[in-house]
């Protein structure tokens, strides 16, 4: 009997990548991986040129039965009612919209709280301190998260101020693989007719990193893209103590006849199919579409994570996700609300200094990674008293943008090339630790912790991740796990069970330790 195929799209910040996979075992049968341009903003048909390319590296998708698109998250993609692009993407590392995220924030904080706000929990007082705090707390009440520059809304509301005629224009907004997958099915930018906006779809994972979508009721919020959309029609929003939004009415009718794509559930099949001159053409009913998922979501479900399980992730940047069984509500704003692809929730803390943490070390030191390595063995844990604070690039958790990197704790005799090798890996380590017990303060019972990404590759971090992080490590094989997990989520929706096709993990192995808590206790007292 002739295997099913499957396929799971990666459209990442760099690449994109097509992997073909047996639906039954989750084996990779064919891959093509093609660059995405460099940037911040960039055009979006680069990314269907790129899938083109890496489609075809993969073999084509002739014989494939179902496919799902794993994406970049936040990222803007505003269209026309021709299906016009009318703007070049703001991608989630696109940080012009940092003082429309300060301004969501103040305007949903200026109204005092009222008396049953104040028993939920939220900021009350009249000084600049409570009135930002209280803003990020509304927020996280309406959407699970606070806004940042990262986030979709804040750069909808930078068109709005910035390129108000851009705004004015847009008749759809949606997230990078909801445009990937929409252009998969056959669909795009028309001279005439309809561009069939009401097409778009995306799933529950991506919609929550918007902050226009509450993942826990399951709609969009278009009161709060009205107020993002207010400069667009001469006029700054505001909020009264109620919660009414006050902006200019072409703004709520337009934030009402914006086209956004139709949140699918974990299992449901779009309702269009892969045009057959890109994917299906020999399988007989064409290749379905699965709803797709942001990165984060989409890797957590290629590593099969559970409820109870975290994974960190060590890139340029620092990511820790755990997976809730019911929503989670930071009211700091540290952490992301956000939903994942089974119908769970996927509270998420990220850090903006990763592994290039290590990288700083070795540059430092002028030594490779292994010779760090061999630098920091020679120490004992804390370093002699030695503390790296690793806010290099200001950070985001804890929400220090304007922060550098410090030194602490160095006398004359602790000042050794070991000890500051030492220092630059705890460092790391304990960065990531705080972001695991600010998920763990949301009430997560962590039971199981997966380390990944380039950093995980580092002898020095699995060396000490243990004793840092408190616990046993366990280290998936390096693989593409967005692209699994695309694939996972495609088979899932070909086979209709009620839970996803049980494909193994590679465990390379499990990373053991005695815990070292005198080190995470040294750091968060120079960290503050």
């Amino acid at each position: 009997m002739a295997r099913i195929l499957v396929a799971g799209v990666d459209t990442s910040t760099q690449s994109c990548k097509v992997r073909v996979t047996d639906a039954a075992t989750g084996e990779l049968v064919r891959f093509g991986q093609a660059r995405h341009p460099d940037g911040t903003s960039v055009d979006p048909n680069a990314w269907w040129s790129a899938f083109q390319e890496a489609a075809a590296q993969a073999g084509g998708l002739d014989d494939v039965a179902a496919l799902a698109v794993g994406g970049q998250q936040h990222g803007m993609v505003l269209l026309d009612r021709q299906g016009r692009v009318v703007r070049d993407a703001l991608l989630w590392n696109d940080t012009r919209s940092a003082p429309q995220a300060a301004s969501l924030i103040a305007q949903l904080g200026a109204a005092p709280a009222r008396a049953d706000e104040i028993a939920d929990g939220i900021a009350d007082g009249d000084d600049p301190a409570a009135a930002e705090l209280r803003g990020k707390q509304r927020w996280v009440r309406a959407t699970g998260s606070s806004p940042v520059a990262s986030y979709t809304l804040t750069k909808l509301a930078w068109t709005a101020q910035a390129e108000p005629d851009n705004a004015r224009r847009a008749a759809a907004v949606c997230l990078p693989h909801d445009w990937l997958s929409w252009r998969i099915a056959g669909f795009g930018p028309v001279g005439d007719g309809s561009a069939r906006l009401d097409t778009l779809f995306t799933d529950r994972s991506d919609a929550s990193g918007t902050s226009y979508y509450d993942s826990a009721a399951n709609v969009y919020r278009r009161d709060l893209i009205a107020l993002a959309l207010a400069p667009a029609y001469g006029a700054e929003g505001s909020i009264d103590a109620a919660g009414n939004i006050d902006v200019p009415a072409q703004a709520f009718d337009h934030a009402n006849a914006l086209v956004l794509p139709t949140v699918l559930g974990p299992r449901d099949a779009a309702p269009v199919k892969a045009d057959p001159s890109i994917a299906g053409k020999d399988v007989p009913g064409g290749c379905i579409i699965a709803p797709g998922g942001g990165d984060n979501a989409m890797a957590s479900l290629g590593l099969g994570l559970e409820v109870g399980d975290v994974s960190i992730s060590l890139g340029t940047s620092g990511v820790a996700a755990a997976i809730a069984q019911n929503p989670t509500y930071d009211m700091t704003g540290a952490i992301s609300g956000f939903a994942d692809c089974t119908g769970h929730w996927l509270p998420l803390a990220c850090t903006i200094n990763g592994s290039r943490i290590a990288d700083a070390g070795r540059a430092a030191l002028g030594v490779d990674y292994d010779e760090l390595a061999d630098l920091a063995s020679q120490s004992v844990p804390g370093a002699e008293g030695v503390t790296l604070t690793p806010y290099f690039d200001g950070e985001r958790t804890p929400n220090r943008p304007d922060a550098t990197a410090t030194l602490h704790g160095m006398t004359l005799a602790n000042t050794t090339r070991a000890n500051i090798a030492r220092a630059f890996v705890e460092g790391l380590l304990c960065s990531q630790r705080d972001c695991l017990e600010l998920v763990r303060g949301l009430g997560v019972d962590v039971k199981r912790i997966l380390l990944i990404g380039g950093g995980a590759k580092s002898a020095a971090v699995r060396a000490y991740a243990p004793g840092i992080l408190g616990m046993d490590v366990q280290l998936p094989a390096t693989d593409e796990y967005v692209a699994i997990g695309a694939a996972r989520q495609a088979a899932w929706v070909l086979g209709g069970e009620g839970e996803p096709p049980a494909w193994p993990l590679t465990i390379e192995g499990t990373l053991t330790g005695d815990p070292t808590p005198e080190v995470y206790a040294q750091y968060a007292r120079y960290r503050g």
